[in-house]
């Protein structure tokens, strides 16, 4: 017998005993189905049941990466999450052969026929932020060839004359020579490598990190970042034992340099109540600092014990500012109008007013939430800006605020649409997300996170490698900081911050054009 006979007769058994395994275990299934009580396709038609289930299970991936046009995924399409990742990777965001975009009705940027030359843009180009890019060297049908090279990027700051101060009057004022920064995200929403790949990438582009309201953690302070210390109804990192408020851990935080400001959160875009995490996230450390037991599902309050109308909210924001000495805002989302005037009038008539207000549109994201809250409840950002710029505007103190807003705001044309109707400063999220590393998987609340952005799984975690991820934050911020300085150009204003209502107007469905002045009277008029 030749060896190649032996061969042949043992890759013939190893067939059999395949197929009969197969057999085997399909036998098994079928009587398992028959038998179960609990689905009813499954128990008439098994083998369909299963191909079913199979479809459903990799239906997401198979719309986002082959069905969907590239315009029309959510939460994001597949062309912003492009945006993202090609401003992280190569601190680029050029394009070719025209727009995607569908000229429906909506906002638009008004361009002047005579934009202004680079040279009579007032940026600040220095301190060159050292970083790494990459260069493609191959691209095949099922993977791509490329290299990081190190760099000097151009930072793109806000000139001296153009920052943004938060809480002037205060000891301590927060100096922004950065429009763009990070929205809130909790330690523990995402894990550690995350935090601090985000960390460390914001400190080196200048701007702010949000701590979101689960406390600060030594992951937040790894790299060299400004922080807004967000305090939530849970009071995480600023709460004693029985979970009350607790000043003198409030004052100790105030005293940490790094810290520059806090926010007061009342609600987000996509929960308007308090936070939420499954306990499987809540590892010793969390707990730790959450000052919670460890592996219990964490529910914030749905709002703070103590405030239930804008007069004690605002003696609130008070009392911090004068303990801290610190810029304090709070964080909203808006629907009704007749609230927001009545907070705007105990600004007035108390003398007590936040150095900024942080709107997140009904659009924001989160790691964990209800779907009735998630989709039901908060106007969108577009329309909930103009709303209050509209009333601190009427009472005649809308340069006594300064406005966060976010939701979606991932290109630099959206954020300067934000900015035009009213926004001083803008936060971003899930944009961060997508810089180190997030696929949008919508596991978040699971713990599952498959590239280790929004897990404490060590295991899962191990993927993602700091030294690599925090060079496309910088990036990123700093590509978006380009292209705001190009639309500034394109309006005629020597900066992005001097991009107001004049430099947006709305397409209705019918071709008319409509002004931001006429947009806002009629919100405040007809809402």
């Amino acid at each position: 017998m030749t060896i190649l006979t032996v061969l042949q007769f043992i890759v013939n058994i190893i067939i059999v005993l395949f197929l009969l395994s197969g057999l085997i275990v399909g036998a098994l299934l079928l009587f398992k189905d028959k038998r179960q009580k609990q689905h009813s396709v499954l128990r008439n038609y098994p083998l369909l049941a299963r191909i079913r289930y199979f479809g459903e299970k990799i239906g997401p991936e198979l719309r986002q990466y082959l069905f969907l046009a590239d315009t029309k995924g959510k939460p994001f399409s597949r062309n912003d999450f492009t945006n993202i990742v090609l401003a992280g990777k190569y601190n680029s965001r050029m394009t070719s052969f025209g727009t995607q975009r569908d000229y429906e009705d909506g906002f638009y940027i008004q361009n002047t026929m005579f934009p202004l030359q680079s040279s009579e843009l007032h940026i600040d180009q220095s301190p060159m932020i050292s970083s790494f890019i990459y260069q493609i060297d191959n691209e095949r049908l099922f993977d791509r060839d490329e290299h990081r090279i190190k760099t000097e990027i151009d930072p793109y700051y806000l000139s001296d004359d153009n920052q943004i101060i938060l809480g002037p009057e205060l000891e301590q004022p927060f100096k922004l020579k950065r429009l763009v920064g990070q929205s809130g995200m909790s330690y523990g929403a995402l894990g550690s490598h995350a935090i601090t790949a985000l960390s460390k990438g914001l400190g080196q582009a200048g701007t702010w990190m949000n701590t979101g309201e689960g406390g600060l953690s030594k992951h937040h302070l790894s790299g060299d970042v400004d922080i807004i210390f967000q305090i939530g109804p849970g009071l995480f990192g600023v709460r004693d034992k029985q979970g009350d408020f607790d000043i003198d851990a409030f004052t100790h935080l105030s005293r940490q340099s790094r810290i520059k400001a806090f926010e007061i959160k009342l609600a987000q875009g996509a929960k308007t109540r308090g936070g939420h995490m499954q306990g499987n996230k809540v590892t010793e450390e969390i707990a730790k600092i959450r000052k919670v037991e460890p592996w219990k599902t964490i529910n914030s309050p749905n709002r703070f014990d103590q405030i239930d109308n804008p007069v004690a909210l605002l003696s609130w924001v008070h009392q911090l500012q004068q303990l801290g000495q610190k810029p304090v805002g709070f964080k909203i989302v808006i629907s009704k109008v007749s609230e927001v005037e009545d907070l705007v009038r105990s600004m007035v008539d108390t003398h007590q007013y936040p150095n900024f207000i942080t709107i997140d549109g009904g659009e924001g994201g989160t790691g964990a939430t209800f779907q009735e809250l998630e989709d039901g409840v908060g106007l969108p950002l577009f329309t909930a800006l103009p709303i209050l710029t509209s009333l601190l505007e009427k009472y005649g103190i809308r340069d006594r605020i300064k406005i966060f807003a976010s939701g979606k705001l991932i290109t630099p044309d959206k954020i300067a649409i934000a900015l035009g109707l009213g926004a001083d400063l803008i936060n971003i999220a899930r944009g961060m997300m997508i810089s180190v590393g997030c696929i949008m998987s919508q596991q978040c609340h699971m713990n599952t996170c498959p590239v280790g952005v929004a897990t404490t799984d060590p295991k899962r975690e191990k993927g993602l490698i700091i030294d690599e991820k925090k060079y496309r934050v910088t990036n990123f911020v700093t590509s978006l900081h380009e292209g705001l300085f190009n639309i500034a150009a394109a309006v005629g204003v020597e900066s992005p911050t001097q991009i107001t209502k004049e430099h947006i107007i709305i397409k209705n469905k019918d071709g008319s054009i409509q002004s931001i002045q006429d947009y806002k009277l009629k919100l405040i008029e007809h809402v």
